[in-house]
């Protein structure tokens, strides 16, 4: 289970449970009584040290030992923060800020906030944003930029994860020459990577045209950089060139520092000054956030150096699966840290008990194929021991 804000609501299931009991099906009417009870799920595991776990961006946790960690980096000096000011929460900003290369950078409980006050303001006016047809903006963030500030979202290149260029440049030719008023674009939003795209990303070169073209044409540029940090150790990849490109960027801090929940939204001086108000406006401005802030902190401190040793790692693993027959490696384009393998039915045969007895964790098979998150995790156990646990028999 990675610790996220998801998986803390599991912490109630025991309140859940006993509530459940005082409104038994019997305790109502009789025939329901009669109904045969479902099967409860076979319970998973508990996690250890060496537990790898290929089915998320980050090393498992659960909520007890994220409790740990908390005491652990509480007893090392001061960490609460009023409204969001001080202490854990305004070290981390500023370390994020220096990380991402920008002059400020502002705590948000959301990646959703984050996103939609960054769009709403480098629109301003010009209600009209650009985004990937497969954005996490576009399709999962509840419409916010249309209900919330009155953004027109106008999707391009459906079905990509990278836009192409000419494609940009043709929605914008259009947009500057509608009939009588010509449709204002305020500002273009690139994910990267992109989740509802297994991760692949928008490769520099290509961002670096689509800001071009945007800033030659007063158009402003965010990025959705929520896994950001997960394309450390890919060839000619820099966290502060890449987000250079662009006005303001956006980081989860909860899929992969550690932290419960919350964001970072990184840009000029004044812009966070003015996201800062309207985090306050929109109900974001929680009365603490230092329990995200203080595990993201610690984590975030080598963490590029800590990612690309996994990279390596998570290599070395799919050329070996490879190298053993009956495993096809399939990578994703441009990708992050996701990957598919297409694995034969006689290696198949007892994976599942192969894997648990290593204790590894990965999703199940479907339809032969295994799709495989690379984490930190993955760094537990050395790469010959858990390509033996997949390899098996010959």
């Amino acid at each position: 289970m990675n610790l996220d804000r998801r998986n803390f609501l599991r912490a109630a299931v025991p309140a859940a449970a006993t509530a459940s009991s005082l409104f038994a099906a019997s305790a109502w009417h009789p025939l329901l009584a009669q109904t045969a009870p479902v099967a409860a799920p076979t319970p998973e595991a508990p996690y250890t040290d060496i537990t790898v776990a290929l089915n998320g961006d980050s090393p498992p946790i659960t909520n007890e030992q994220h409790i740990a960690e908390l005491v652990r980096l509480m007893a090392k000096g001061a960490y609460a923060d009023n409204y969001l000011k001080g202490g854990a929460v305004t070290e981390f900003e500023r370390k994020m800020a220096a990380l991402l290369g920008k002059e400020d950078a502002a705590f948000f409980p959301t990646g959703t906030l984050a996103n939609n006050i960054a769009v709403r303001l480098l629109c301003g006016e010009r209600r009209n944003l650009l985004v990937q047809h497969e954005a996490h903006l576009y399709w999962d963030e509840g419409q916010g930029p249309s209900i919330l500030s009155g953004l027109n979202m106008i999707p391009v290149a459906p079905g990509k994860a990278n836009p192409p260029i000419e494609e940009i440049a043709a929605v914008l030719d259009l947009a500057a020459k509608t009939a009588y008023y010509p449709t204002r674009i305020g500002a273009i939003s690139i994910e990267s990577p992109v989740r509802r795209q297994n991760g692949a990303c928008v490769p520099y070169a290509e961002a670096a045209k689509i800001t071009a073209l945007a800033r030659s044409r007063n158009i402003g540029t965010h990025l959705d950089g929520s896994r950001l940090f997960l394309l450390s150790g890919t060839p000619n990849f820099q966290v502060k060139s890449y987000c250079a490109l662009f006005d303001t960027v956006f980081v989860s801090i909860y899929k992969f520092l550690g932290a419960p929940f919350g964001a970072i939204l990184a840009g000029k001086n004044d812009l966070i000054a003015q996201a800062k108000e309207l985090r306050h406006t929109f109900g974001g401005l929680i009365d603490h956030g230092w329990m995200a802030a203080l595990p993201a902190l610690a984590a975030c401190d080598g963490f590029e150096a800590r990612f690309t040793q996994a990279r390596a790692a998570s290599e070395q693993l799919l050329n070996g699966l490879q190298a053993a027959g009956g495993f096809t490696v399939q990578r994703v384009e441009n990708g992050s840290n996701i990957n598919f393998v297409q694995v034969s039915a006689l290696r198949a045969a007892g994976l599942p008990e192969r894997l648990a007895k290593a204790d590894i964790r990965t999703l199940p098979l479907n339809n032969g194929a295994m799709k495989l998150w690379f984490n930190e995790s993955i760094l537990r156990q050395p790469a010959d021991r858990i390509l033996a646990a997949f390899v098996g028999r010959a």
